[in-house]
């Protein structure tokens, strides 16, 4: 038998591969103009729609601000104390929450998209990668598909622990006008009692568990596909604690400054509590704008300062994930399958 010879093995640099925190801040740095310029068009855009759907809904309830103003001055009249009842502003607020998760999703979509391209870009280690890359596919393009997969995970993983918090309050919870179910102090109210802690509990670990999907969807995969493909590689040995060790620092670092930042901007509360007071002569509209007002700079602080990082770090994730690593030899079988084949001993057909 001839001897045979070795395949040609494709020239790799021999230095290891960076970490994923160094692999994260490797984009962030190199690709700083763009992600830095998309960063201030998403944030400036989402709290320029934010303010307007703010105003548009202290606009909407301006009834109940007048009733509260009016019941105010009416207890003054009769000198008796007044403590008002924000039920109505709350089911206001409940009733226009989708509006900011919308908004909230759009700017995180779009700023995933921007990231994961930065990243698709800086990986040459994939034909697949380069041939996007060369494609000039519009960022807008993967804008829809990463929201869908917003809104797909939203729907798996926070509906269950809500309907499970709300069947335990109307099993276990105080309620007047009814008779409670179970009996306080025996094991099935005690289960009950305990089974929305288990279920917020579940529902993070499933939240984890799909937090490679955003990337997924703008690497170009459908929302159900970038659904299962997080679920497939989060779910491995070497998946899991890395998801875990990626999102436990991030958490910790959005909590961090947004707490930070909203604790700079308290002085923004009497300015605008005296400005709206002054513009409309409301006081209850004035107090809750002013309470609204760090928490609105806090939230646009602190999504300039983590989103870039948050996406990027879980963009590099993703395609590290995805990627199966092979050896130099391997690689080298797989790109030049016709050497294999002209190299291989004769067989005789049959006759």
């Amino acid at each position: 038998m001839p001897a045979r010879p070795d395949h040609p093995v494709p020239p790799t640099s021999g230095s290891p591969q960076p970490g994923l925190v160094a692999a994260t801040f490797a984009v962030l740095w190199r690709r700083r103009g763009a992600l830095a310029g998309a960063t201030v068009r998403v944030v400036g855009l989402s709290g320029l729609a934010g303010l307007l759907v703010t105003t548009a809904i202290f606009a909407l309830a301006w009834p109940v601000f007048t009733r509260m103003r009016n019941q105010r001055i009416w207890y003054q009249h009769v000198e008796d104390p007044y403590l008002h009842d924000p039920t109505g502003l709350v089911l206001v607020a409940l009733g226009t929450l989708p509006l900011f998760l919308l908004l909230l999703g759009t700017g995180g979509a779009a700023l995933q998209a921007v990231c994961s391209r930065a990243v698709a870009a800086e990986s040459v280690d994939s034909a697949a990668t380069a041939r996007e890359s060369r494609s000039g596919d519009p960022v807008l393009g993967r804008l829809r598909p990463v929201l869908a997969v917003y809104a797909l995970r939203g729907l798996i993983v926070w509906p269950p622990p809500l309907l499970v918090a709300f069947v335990a309050d109307r099993l276990t919870g105080y309620h007047l006008d009814t008779p409670e179910p179970l009996q306080r102090g025996s094991w099935p109210h005690t289960l009950v009692e305990a089974s929305p802690a288990a279920a917020v509990f579940a529902a993070v670990l499933l939240r984890l568990a799909l937090s490679l999907a955003p990337a997924a969807a703008a690497a170009g995969l459908g929302p159900r596909a970038a659904v299962r493909r997080s679920w497939s590689l989060t779910w491995t040995r070497a998946g899991a604690p890395r998801v875990l060790a990626l999102a436990l620092p991030l958490a910790a670092l959005t909590a961090g400054v947004f707490r930070l930042v909203v604790q700079f901007a308290l002085p923004l509360r009497p300015l605008v509590r005296g400005l709206v007071e002054q513009a409309t002569g409301n006081f209850f509209a004035a107090y809750y704008a002013g309470v609204l007002a760090p928490v609105i700079v806090g939230i646009l602080v602190t999504a300039a300062v983590t989103l870039p990082v948050t996406c990027t770090a879980f963009a590099v994730l993703h395609d590290r994930l995805r990627v199966p690593r092979t050896t130099p030899r391997s690689a080298g079988d797989a790109a030049d399958p016709t050497t294999r084949h002209a190299c291989a001993p004769a067989v005789p057909r049959p006759e």
